[in-house]
């Protein structure tokens, strides 16, 4: 999956004071929903945009991947738009090496909760990054807002050597299955959450939820919770046409194979075409 980086690792660790990048530290930037890479489709290195007039206190340092930096330019400028090429993050679920579709998506995150919270939630005064751990502090009030991150369930619902597979309503430029999904809400355990997701979306009941594992899902700052369950009943599908086109029964041989997953549904569902799912 995404995270699955090794040999690599991933170091998320609050450093202050940041280090200071070096010539082949890595420099996230994005502007207009995009990310900027180099021709090439790299991420720039440091003494790239250091040669775009970028001075060295605009990188905010963010994480690093063994003894590779990587810093956010927040604010582009146009010299620096000009210079590198804009890519939609997607990208980011086949860019090479492989640790860059763990770095990519993380840095995404983080420049959106920086973007969203440049403003106290509490009295409107503006915010700084904070020197004692990864937060943003309010200048007036001394509100403290931390990332956010979103739980999120996605569910391999079972019966026998059927797996429900689902196409969203509102992505007509995708082919592809997926699972059931959605957010946990307030007071409800992921379990109850797996139950209520499956019955509001396509109308039957589940037993038998069971944890299978989680990743990271920093390209909508989610935390994505596999649980394996079987259906409890009838089959037969009422859909909720507001979230899901379609909610189809495939046995294992009709499943499409999913090449290189990072993600937990197509993991898991790839699992269950091998019949490697667990009992």
């Amino acid at each position: 999956m995404l995270q699955e980086i090794a040999p690599h690792v991933f170091h998320n660790a609050f450093r202050n004071p940041a280090p200071v990048p070096k010539v082949a530290d890595l420099v996230a930037s994005f502007a207009d929903g995009a990310v900027l890479l180099t021709r090439e489709g790299n991420f720039p290195t440091a003494a790239e945009i250091r040669t775009l007039g970028v001075p060295e206190e605009e990188l905010i340092h963010l994480f690093a991947v063994d003894d590779i930096q990587f810093f956010l330019l927040e604010e582009p400028t146009e010299t620096v738009k000009d210079a590198l090429c804009p890519t939609p993050t997607t990208v980011f679920r086949t860019i090479e090496p492989r640790f860059l579709r763990l770095a990519g998506p993380s840095a995404l995150h983080l420049m959106n909760w920086r973007q969203a919270n440049r403003f106290c939630g509490c009295c409107g005064a503006p915010t700084v990054r904070d020197d004692k751990e990864r937060a943003m502090r309010c200048t007036v009030c001394g509100a403290l807002v931390y990332p956010r991150i979103n739980p999120a369930v996605v569910v391999a619902l079972r019966d026998g050597d059927r797996l429900l597979l689902t196409r969203y309503a509102d992505r007509n430029r995708s082919a592809r299955y997926a699972l059931i999904a959605g957010f946990t809400e307030i007071g409800e355990t992921m379990e109850q959450t797996v139950c209520r997701e499956v019955m509001e979306e396509v109308g039957l009941r589940v037993k038998n939820v069971r944890y299978h594992a989680n990743q990271p899902w920093g390209f909508v700052g989610n935390q994505m919770v596999g649980f394996w369950a079987d259906l409890d009943g009838d089959g037969t599908v009422t859909l909720d046409t507001s979230e899901l086109k379609e909610a189809v029964w495939l046995r294992r041989d009709e499943i499409p194979e999913s090449h290189d997953p990072i993600d937990l549904t197509h993991t898991m569902t790839e699992l269950f075409r091998l019949g490697k799912d667990p009992r």
